[in-house]
C-alpha cells in the first residue's frame, strides 16, 4: 500500500515537472556576469538555454543548500547524542559487571524488574 502510494506520488511529481518544463521551453540568456565585466575578463557574454533550466537548477541548489545547512546546524545535536550513546553503552556494561560480581538478586521484585540478562 505504502508502495504504491510512494510510486503514485513519484508519478504525480514527474507529471508537474514535466509540465512545467514543457511551459517554459522559451530560450533565455544567463549571464554570470555584467557585460562589461564578462567583456574585461574574456568570458563568454552568456548561455543560451530554455527556461525550464535555470529555474529546475534553482530548485536543486536551494534543496542542497538547504540539506547542507540543516545538517551543519544539527552537528552539535549528533555530537552530544553520540556521547550520551557511548555513556549509556559503559554504564550497561559496569551494570552488567556489577551483577555478575554479586550473583543473583535476593528479592523477587527486582529480578522482575531487571529483566532477563541479555
Amino acid at each position: 500500500m505504502i508502495r504504491a502510494l510512494r510510486l503514485l506520488m513519484i508519478a504525480a511529481l514527474g507529471l508537474m515537472l514535466l509540465t512545467v518544463a514543457l511551459a517554459n521551453r522559451a530560450p533565455v540568456t544567463v549571464r554570470l556576469l555584467p557585460d562589461d565585466l564578462a567583456a574585461v575578463l574574456g568570458w563568454p557574454q552568456g548561455y543560451v538555454m530554455p527556461l525550464f533550466l535555470p529555474i529546475f537548477a534553482g530548485i536543486i541548489a536551494g534543496l542542497l543548500i538547504g540539506f547542507v545547512w540543516e545538517w551543519w546546524r544539527e552537528g552539535a545535536h549528533r555530537t552530544t547524542a553520540s556521547v550520551k550513546s557511548r555513556e549509556v553503552a559503559r554504564l550497561e556494561r559496569e551494570l552488567a559487571q556489577m551483577r555478575d560480581a554479586k550473583g543473583e538478586a535476593q528479592d523477587d521484585i527486582l529480578t522482575l524488574l531487571d529483566g532477563p540478562k541479555r
